[in-house]
């Protein structure tokens, strides 16, 4: 049962991106959705990446990872409620992934007092953090500008994404789902350039465990 709902994560990320080269826009990002190369199983990814917490203190990705095994989620914004809907459901992951030794991530552009709202919004008791400038979503290559047409249709429901993020890049994240060893080695991933579709508590937690039991062969 593991190994085939590991194999209908992988069968859903490669039927999800395509297979030709991905087009980029000069800001190094990629110019749809649909276009994203996300960092492969095995990649090491870059530390020194600087990101803010909810309370603005600025800290470096490998600060923040500490050393230790993580799942690390990208998300939209507070302002996606597929994205609410799922920071909501990962409360169910805290306990589990820290008996594991696991520690949980959620990243997005929003800046920190967005990062706020959301964690008392959804009354969140994992880490949150900010990477308004979007290096960090660069870096594990799901991020994506986001079209003239799309901002202007975000606007009429009062979505302003310069607003949420402090910033005026409109890049937004592919909604993803990495899990990281120790050294900050990507194990699994689940990206969908569907927004709609959100990967499974459970299927991260048997991710995991088929992480361990690899480890163990």
């Amino acid at each position: 049962m593991k190994n085939r709902l590991l194999a209908l994560a992988t069968a859903l990320l490669l039927a999800a991106l395509p297979l030709a080269a991905a087009p980029m826009v000069e800001s190094g990002f990629f110019d749809s959705a649909s276009a994203v190369r996300p960092l492969l199983v095995g990649s090491s990814t870059q530390s020194e990446i600087e990101l803010s917490g909810v309370d603005g203190k600025k800290l470096a990705f490998s600060k923040l990872l500490g050393g230790k095994p993580a799942v690390l989620v990208f998300y939209r914004g507070g302002w996606c409620p597929y994205c609410n809907t799922q920071l909501s459901d990962l409360r169910k992951l805290v306990a589990p992934l820290k008996e594991k030794g696991y520690q949980l991530v959620a990243v997005s552009p929003d800046q920190p007092s967005e990062l706020f709202k959301s964690v008392e919004k959804n009354e969140l008791d994992y880490t949150l953090v900010s990477d308004s400038n979007a290096e960090l979503i660069k870096s594990f290559g799901i991020g994506f500008v986001v079209d003239e047409a799309t901002r202007t249709k975000y606007a009429g429901y009062g979505i302003d994404l310069a607003k949420a993020s402090g910033q005026k890049h409109s890049v937004l994240p592919v909604p993803s789902v990495f899990v990281l060893d120790a050294a900050g080695k990507v194990q699994f991933e689940y990206v969908n350039p569907d927004y709609s579709v959100r990967v499974s508590s459970k299927l991260v937690l048997t991710a995991i465990e088929d992480i361990a039991m690899r480890k163990v062969k």
